[in-house]
């Protein structure tokens, strides 16, 4: 059974938790949600084409889908590359020199990262409509 379905609306779904969480001051969650939607976006593109994809790097996993499928734009590779960083620094309190993540985290890098998943949804999202 292909669920790339379902991963691509878990991806819509992240996308908007990133949002909710800009608008009640979660940066930091809000940083690894958008982060969260645009992993499971571009899994969903590859188990539309019948591929397993592992890891959570969504640079690593765009590329993967360049070489095998389609060649990603090279705007969606740099916010992939913002976005990757998201992935452990926003929830890992000894990704930082002191304090908790959420401290370091501000509403226009939760802007950033919401623009750059839904650049990256929109884009994997297209696939679907074939």
């Amino acid at each position: 059974m292909n669920r790339s379905r379902d991963w691509m609306q878990q991806a819509k779904f992240d996308l908007e938790h990133a949002r909710k969480g800009i608008v009640i001051g979660d940066y930091d969650w809000a940083c690894f949600a958008a982060q969260q939607s645009a992993e499971k976006a571009v899994k969903a593109v590859h188990m539309l084409h019948g591929a397993v994809a592992w890891g959570h790097s969504v640079l690593d996993l765009l590329e993967a889908l360049s070489e095998e499928y389609e060649a990603a734009p090279s705007e969606l590779l740099e916010a992939a590359r913002r976005l990757d960083r998201h992935h452990i620094a926003t929830r890992c309190p000894d990704a930082h020199p002191a304090g908790p993540p959420r401290r370091y985290y501000t509403e226009a890098e939760a802007q950033q990262a919401v623009t750059d998943a839904e650049k990256v949804v929109t884009w994997c999202d297209a696939h679907f409509a074939h």
